[in-house]
């Protein structure tokens, strides 16, 4: 029985080893033919290519969040109340106060949707400075890679871009009203489960909501554009344009 089992091992492992190498060896010719598909297009091919991705990503992105409810009814996106203020949120909804929650939610969100068309002017201009190397690099790695690099290259300039149009809008639409309400409603309730918010109250009252959201919006809008990216590398039907297939669809053959 020991040498049947052994015999058996041996045969399963002599199996594998086959079928590993044939793996590989077909995982190496995909590459190569990839690769071949790759090299035969030319450089401004790559380049447009990637420009109408992102046009489709940006849009799409602006589409779904800049608009009313764009961020407010996407869980996805959606901005919730800062972490270092959920203790009051429980306790405003508690003592029957959840409307002032919702007021103040619903306000930050709103202000994340005015901001969002912004950011097309920022990855307009960043994909006209992208170089060839970027460009073949982008094409040819992970399904989220355009997002990732704009991420890493404009979240600065994203940022300094958006927070002015989030400060206008957090004034306009009453979010830091709507936020010292809150606080003042849990200051004025003086009972069990919510004195100990005292010193947590102190410390919010510095919180930046500007640059919350400001983050926020930021996260939402490369969510959404790396969702297009993603489609547009996986599914056919999303390259709309001839163009797209032959650049995209080359390296997934």
């Amino acid at each position: 029985m020991r040498r049947f089992i052994l015999l058996l091992a041996s045969i399963i492992l002599a199996v594998d080893s086959l079928y590993a190498a044939d793996l590989l060896e077909e995982l190496g010719l995909r590459k190569s033919r990839s690769s071949a598909a790759l090299n035969a297009l030319s450089q401004d091919e790559v380049i447009s290519a990637l420009k109408e991705a992102l046009a489709k990503g940006v849009q799409h992105a602006i589409t779904n969040l800049g608009r009313t409810n764009g961020f407010l009814q996407d869980a996805t996106v959606r901005v919730p109340v800062p972490e270092s203020l959920r203790p009051v949120e429980r306790g405003l909804r508690a003592i029957g106060q959840s409307h002032l929650v919702d007021e103040f939610e619903i306000s930050m969100n709103r202000a994340a949707e005015r901001a969002v068309p912004e950011a097309a002017i920022v990855l307009a201009d960043a994909i006209r400075q992208m170089t060839i190397a970027d460009a073949k690099s982008i094409v040819t790695s992970t399904n989220a890679a355009a997002t990732d690099y704009f991420r890493r290259t404009e979240s600065t300039n994203l940022y300094e871009r958006l927070l002015p149009i989030v400060k206008k809008s957090t004034e306009e639409i009453g979010v830091t009203s709507a936020y010292k309400r809150m606080l003042e409603k849990i200051d004025s309730n003086r009972f069990d489960g919510l004195s100990a918010l005292g010193g947590l109250l102190s410390k919010n009252k510095t919180l930046d909501l500007d640059s919350y959201v400001t983050q926020k919006a930021l996260d939402g809008l490369f969510l959404k554009i790396a969702e297009q990216e993603k489609l547009i590398r996986e599914n056919p039907a999303a390259r709309t344009t001839e163009l797209l297939e032959r650049v995209f669809g080359a390296f997934r053959r």
